[in-house]
């Protein structure tokens, strides 16, 4: 029965200390213990435990071993590097209608190629002849101008043969004037003698007549006595009539001498008038041909104007204004068209937290969108398909969200020297494309880089290339310091 107890077994006999934990030999032969069998320890998990612990530490000397470059992920586009060589709207220069297309979208044009025309709606450039006959009323004013200067020429011509004459007509005056005024003297001297004479005349006449009444002379003697005395008084008269014909030749000769300069120097200042009056037609004729110059060119420039030229060579990329007859204004865009040049560069954006950390010469590794690529950016020797570039350009202030630009551009030193791919052709990475960038920084051990992104600390970099030395005090506060 089930509830009867049996006792007639025997209690187990004693067992030894060392019995009792010899397992092998009370349980592991005779299995009396089951759950004994499921804890107890085997030597294949030993194994096991031991590769584990060996992988552990395998695992520790990489992360302190292995190098890890940190990097700084910056997205953004593809541009153009050249201001002048970037896409760029081709604009109307005039209020005017759109008249014909020479292009289409998608065309490749060259520089000066010929791409729409235009009908001007300015009413003072409409006439068509308008060029010519400005033209017509230049050469009239050229020829009018011509005629002047010939005038004036000749005017100055005359009044050089005035010059000359007048050098040579006043000597000749003067010398007139001089021998007048010698015969004035010899006149003079005329008179002198004539009055000796009669002196004499009379001394003798008187004398005879002493002579005569004495009886001492003829009266034949006292009549040639008188006649002589005649004669003298005759010659002085002549000679005072001559003196005064000579002081009027004198006088006279002297007023020719003023009247010679004062007709040659109206003469010049006449001449001198027409001369100024030349040179007044040929500048205010010059100035009128400078003004139709000036128009002429403008209408010239205006007629250029309705012809639109493709500024470079390159791809229109849109045509805006495609109607004939549409009407537009100056300044409004009519195509844009993308220049031809392989002066690519990638346009990245980064934070403020990362901004500090780049310096312009920094090599950085590109992903292009739609080029496949696999980047490890610990180590960037390992990664496919990206490209490799140079910081050239970082932003000195931000764009308002706190964000930062660098621009980028192929390293050509490393291309050159075949440590590099090149970057795509143009034709195939154009501007506006999505870029995907790493800067690269310093290289630090993989354990470094894993602790830091544990603890969200920032990338080392070098107190040098913050501009600080080891004491912290950076260059600026040196130079202050200095100063000081």
């Amino acid at each position: 029965m089930s509830g009867n107890i049996d006792y007639s077994h025997e209690s187990p006999a004693p067992t030894t200390t060392a019995q009792k934990f010899d397992t092998k030999t009370n349980y592991g032969d005779h299995g009396d213990y089951e759950s004994l069998k499921i804890v107890q320890s085997k030597n294949g998990y030993t194994v096991v435990a031991l590769i584990f612990s060996g992988l552990l530490a395998s695992l520790c000397a990489m992360l302190i071993c292995i190098p890890w470059q940190q990097s700084v992920h910056g997205v953004g586009k593809i541009i153009i590097f050249s201001p002048m060589q970037r896409p760029q709207n081709i604009e109307s220069q005039i209020p005017a209608r759109l008249k014909h297309w020479y292009v289409r979208d998608g065309q490749t044009v060259k520089k000066g190629e010929l791409i729409a025309e235009l009908s001007d709606l300015d009413p003072k450039f409409l006439d068509p002849q308008q060029g010519n006959r400005l033209n017509a009323q230049k050469q009239a004013l050229i020829a009018r101008r011509s005629a002047a200067e010939n005038r004036l020429k000749a005017l100055e011509k005359q009044i050089g043969s005035l010059k000359r004459s007048q050098d040579a007509a006043v000597p000749s005056a003067q010398e007139r004037s001089q021998q007048a005024k010698d015969r004035q003297w010899a006149a003079e001297q005329s008179v002198e003698a004539a009055k000796q004479n009669l002196i004499t005349a009379k001394l003798n006449l008187s004398r005879l007549i002493e002579l005569h009444e004495k009886g001492l002379k003829s009266k034949r003697d006292l009549e040639l006595a008188e006649l002589d005395h005649t004669r003298a008084l005759t010659d002085l008269e002549r000679a005072q009539a001559g003196l005064e014909v000579a002081k009027r030749d004198q006088k006279v000769a002297l007023l020719d001498q003023n009247k010679v300069l004062a007709d040659t120097d109206a003469t010049i200042s006449s001449i001198g008038a027409s001369i100024a009056a030349a040179q007044e037609t040929i500048e205010s004729t010059t100035s009128e041909i400078f003004k139709l110059e000036i128009e002429l060119q403008n209408v010239a420039q205006r007629v250029e104007q309705r012809k639109v030229f493709a500024p470079c060579a390159g791809r229109i990329v849109r045509l805006l204004k495609v109607g004939t007859g549409e009407t537009v204004d100056a300044g409004v865009v009519l195509a844009v068209i993308a220049p031809d040049t392989q002066d690519l560069a990638a346009e990245l954006t980064v934070n403020d937290n990362d901004a500090p950390l780049i310096s312009v010469g920094r090599p950085v590794r590109l992903q292009f969108a739609g080029w496949p690529a696999l980047q490890f950016s610990g180590w960037p020797s390992v990664a496919v398909g990206t490209f490799g570039g140079r910081v050239t350009v970082m932003d000195a202030c931000d764009d308002g969200k706190s964000n930062y630009r660098i621009i980028v551009q192929p390293d050509f030193e490393a291309i050159e020297q075949g440590r590099d791919e090149p970057w795509p052709d143009a034709k195939y990475l154009r501007p506006g494309a999505e870029v995907t960038g790493w800067i690269m920084l310093d290289n630090v051990s993989l354990g470094f880089e894993l602790w830091r992104q544990f603890n969200a600390f920032p990338p080392t970099v070098k107190p040098e290339e913050l501009g600080l030395h080891k004491s912290g005090e950076s260059d600026t506060s040196k130079i202050k310091r200095k100063s000081k």
